[in-house]
């Protein structure tokens, strides 16, 4: 299996990216959650990848990792650059998938653009609504391996987020599968459940136990629900 480490230019913007998978597989593009970079996907890249239908790009995100520090930063400008980032791919059309932060911006490109999806994996992730508690994490000692002006503009946005992501889900018209981590996760399950709810093609499924991060807590169980899903959406 060939996994090799990219950098794609949006237009001066160097977005960085690891490529695991069959160039002739159908393209997933993968979105990272806060304070993570295209490394979290490694596991589930293999995982995915390894019968050869997939192609999955682990994207890091504006502000993270090795890719480029470019303000302004929000949720819709981190949305804009997926279409970006395909569109610079050549990706006509795409599986998105995105945990925690990058769940929301998956969920904000689908809701905007659900033409250019085959279909969407939100993990433990949906748009909030108000009355969430989300508090801005403290900055670290160490030098972060983001930019910190990123955190205060992001995590603004979900603790009073637009009311028009949560009544837009009905526009993500494409297969959805929304994946909670049960009890041990902090992110509310019913909000999660009311959310698929409203994705005319959306579907929960709990993996109980396996908390905020299940890619990388229980890797096998995740691959297995999305792996079904995905065949079962892709299939000719």
């Amino acid at each position: 299996m060939i996994t090799s480490d990219k950098t794609a230019d949006l237009g001066g913007l160097a977005i960085h990216y690891r490529e695991t998978g069959s160039p002739d597989g159908t393209p997933v593009i993968a979105l990272h959650g806060h304070p993570g970079t295209e490394g979290t996907w490694d596991e589930a890249a293999a995982g995915l990848c390894a019968s050869g239908r997939y192609r999955l790009m682990a994207v890091t995100q504006r502000g993270y990792g090795a890719s480029g520090r470019a303000e302004p930063y929000s949720l819709e400008a981190l949305r804009d650059d997926v279409f970006s980032f395909a569109n610079a791919l050549g990706l006509d059309r795409f599986v998105l998938m995105g945990h925690s932060m990058g769940g929301v911006v998956a969920a904000l490109a689908a809701e905007l653009k659900p033409d250019r999806l085959i279909a969407l994996v939100l993990e433990d992730s949906v748009p909030p609504r108000d009355g969430l508690d989300i508090p801005i994490p403290p900055r670290p000692d160490n030098e972060p391996r983001f930019d910190w002006a990123l955190v205060p503009a992001i995590f603004g946005q979900l603790a009073a987020p637009d009311p028009a992501w949560w009544k837009q889900l009905s526009l993500i018209t494409v297969p959805a599968l929304v994946l909670g981590g049960g009890s041990t996760s902090h992110v509310p399950q019913d909000l999660l459940a009311e959310a698929a709810k409203q994705m005319p093609e959306g579907r929960l499924v709990t993996l109980e136990g396996a908390g905020h991060s299940a890619h990388q807590t229980q890797p096998a169980r995740f691959l297995a629900e999305v792996t079904s899903f995905l065949d079962s959406v892709t299939a000719p």
